[in-house]
């Protein structure tokens, strides 16, 4: 499927919700789909909600074909291509967003501040706003895709007992000849791929026209190499969540790999010494969102809109926080955490105090410093976003010979 094609004429599907408390159906994974909460939404706007956690490509799958399965679809701006393509989500009204002028630039303009770096790539922006002929833009208009809520800037993991912070702040040492056999990616196409071409790119291995948008020709060298290298046994493995990401470590396995913050903090609730290395080149950026079944309407379309405003609202965004993301509108979120949780996960400043993580148990020790500094420092360090480029299908293919699944 070619995603620059006019979409299919589909038939809306009208969904199925009857009397009693609303039932809202939330579809995504396990970054933001997180039982404190669902549990506190459901206290706060008096309705049922379901969690359908997936994970990305199942997630994206089931959004494109079975839109009458969900009401909400919580991803990534990267994951919108093919479920935009199959009108299977319909535009947010920004006039229904009680606090749209409070969230941040980064989404809005692609920027935190106007001097900051765009990164290369899929940022948000570039696929925010719908345009008069239903296609995603960046000009500014009333009608939007999704509704941008969590996101963060990510690089690798590294242990460090084994590893200086200088020896690993470029996203070279990934492919450093040192960790063979102690190495791991992310099995997710559209964001290992990307881990992997930075990589062979900071390490003068290969290089992009256009890293955000390889050529068949790019993928195919990028290919050539990583499967080299698992055929030499460079690669440990390749994890598909944060909890097996956290496994290769504490079982020895690894001392450096691709890592999200939930596993970082995993990592460091179990007492490993694992830090993120923070890229010379900058850092590999996502950014989440929610979006609108295409079947709602009524009254259960305005529950979905309650829903995207609490999500905004401060509450959920200190939770999040606790996991190491950040939110669109930090200001609000302010308010729900503590001065100690605030000057460490935002401002870049040392722990005053423990802290806890999403579940209330002790995450963050004392003293502890989150690497790369503030979010304004770490937002104006992106080298890239997570991106579907346009041979993302052929980058599927390709991706699934590589781990074995196909």
């Amino acid at each position: 499927m070619n995603k620059h094609q006019p979409a299919p004429d589909v038939s809306d599907a009208p969904a199925l919700h009857l009397g009693g408390k609303p039932r809202l159906r939330v579809l995504g994974t396990a970054i933001s789909l997180l039982e404190e909460l669902r549990v506190q939404a459901e206290r706060d706007l008096d309705i049922e909600i379901v969690f359908d956690n997936n994970d990305f490509l199942t997630a994206q799958t089931k959004a494109a074909q079975e839109p009458e399965s969900y009401d909400i679809y919580d991803q990534c701006f990267h994951n919108l291509d093919i479920v935009w393509y199959w009108r299977a989500i319909q535009p947010i009204d920004i006039g229904r967003i009680e606090l749209w002028d409070e969230i941040t630039d980064l989404t809005k303009t692609g920027q935190i501040a106007p001097t900051a770096r765009l990164g290369q790539g899929d940022a948000p922006v570039k696929k925010l706003f719908v345009q008069s002929n239903l296609a995603l833009g960046e000009k500014p208009s009333s009608l939007i895709s999704m509704l941008p809520t969590t996101h963060n800037f990510d690089s690798f993991a590294y242990r460090t007992d084994v590893a200086s912070a200088a020896e690993v702040n470029s996203w070279a040492a990934l492919f450093d000849d040192r960790w063979n056999g102690r190495c791991a990616l992310v099995d997710e196409p559209a964001i290992g791929i990307f881990d992997a071409a930075l990589a062979a790119q900071s390490a003068g291995l290969l290089s992009f026209g256009n890293i955000g948008n390889m050529t068949i020709a790019e993928i195919d060298s990028l290919f050539d190499l990583l499967e080299t290298r698992k055929k030499a046994g460079f690669f440990r493995g390749f994890w598909r969540t944060a909890e097996e990401a956290a496994e290769l470590m504490v079982k020895e396995q690894t001392d450096i790999q691709s890592m999200w913050s939930t596993g970082i903090g995993i990592l460091n609730s179990a007492g490993l010494p694992v830090e993120q290395s923070v890229p010379a080149e900058g850092y590999r950026a996502w950014h989440g969102g929610l979006c609108l079944s295409r079947g709602l309407e009524g009254r259960m379309l305005d529950v979905a809109y309650e829903y995207l405003n609490w999500w905004i609202s401060g509450w959920p965004g200190a939770v999040v926080a606790r996991q190491g993301y950040y939110i669109s509108t930090p200001h609000h979120t302010r308010r729900h955490m503590t001065e100690a949780e605030w000057d460490y996960w935002y401002r870049g400043l040392a722990a005053a105090e423990d802290l806890p993580g999403p579940d209330g148990s002790m995450r963050i020790k004392a003293g502890s410093v989150r690497s790369g500094g503030s979010y304004w420092q770490r937002a104006n360090s992106i080298a890239l976003w997570n991106t579907t480029m346009d041979e993302h299908n052929y980058l599927v293919r390709r991706w699934m010979q590589l781990v074995g699944r196909n």
